[in-house]
């Protein structure tokens, strides 16, 4: 099973693309690596999926989830014919908790918009974004790779201030923040959060 560099990514949605092409029309918005990949924000890593973080429809967000079947089976038909990984895209970070609690302001009007065919269409969310995005992550499941593509997206301290302050929209408890403290500390901001 292969990882995703920029190229294979690229290859992979172009296939995707192409087996959708008689469907109804799909634009998803993208997070996490993919995104990073995508855009050229980072050079050394790989990934292993596609993060889709909503649809987006008449220029709103909303839901991914489910995706149609035909949706599926066409991404099924990709990771068979490049040898992916079992669920190379999918829905995992769609959750209703950026639905309930909002997603970054402005958030669509920094998306990165591709067509991979005429049915496909994928916005890649923009680097302000992924610092907001790659922050919760780091607080809500622990540092690791999303630390490490923080420091390669080098935020500045207003950045990550906006960041945080639109993460306590969604969490503001003690073990959060002590959580979100550990981040900024890795990212060389620990006092950071003394001012917010």
């Amino acid at each position: 099973m292969k990882a995703l560099d920029q190229q294979l990514l690229d290859e992979a949605l172009g296939a995707l693309g192409e087996l959708l092409e008689d469907a109804a029309p799909r634009h998803y918005v993208v997070c996490g690596g993919s995104s990073l990949l995508a855009l050229g924000l980072v050079k050394r890593r790989t990934t292993r999926d596609v993060d889709v973080l909503a649809s987006f429809e008449d220029g709103k967000l909303v839901s991914a989830k489910p995706l149609p079947e035909e949706v599926l089976r066409a991404v099924r038909q990709v990771r068979d014919e490049l040898d992916l990984l079992e669920n190379w895209f999918n829905t995992g970070p769609a959750d209703d908790t950026f639905f309930r609690f909002g997603f970054p302001d402005g958030l669509e009007d920094r998306l990165v918009t591709r067509a991979y065919g005429r049915a496909l269409r994928i916005s890649f969310i923009g680097r302000r974004d992924q610092v907001f995005l790659k922050l919760w992550a780091a607080a809500d499941s622990g540092p690791g790779r999303h630390v490490e593509d923080l420091k390669d997206l080098a935020p500045t301290a207003e950045e990550l201030s906006d960041a945080v302050r639109w993460i306590f929209r969604h969490d503001d408890s003690d073990g959060f923040r002590l959580i979100l403290g550990q981040a900024l500390t890795a990212l060389g901001h620990d006092g950071l959060l003394a001012n917010i």
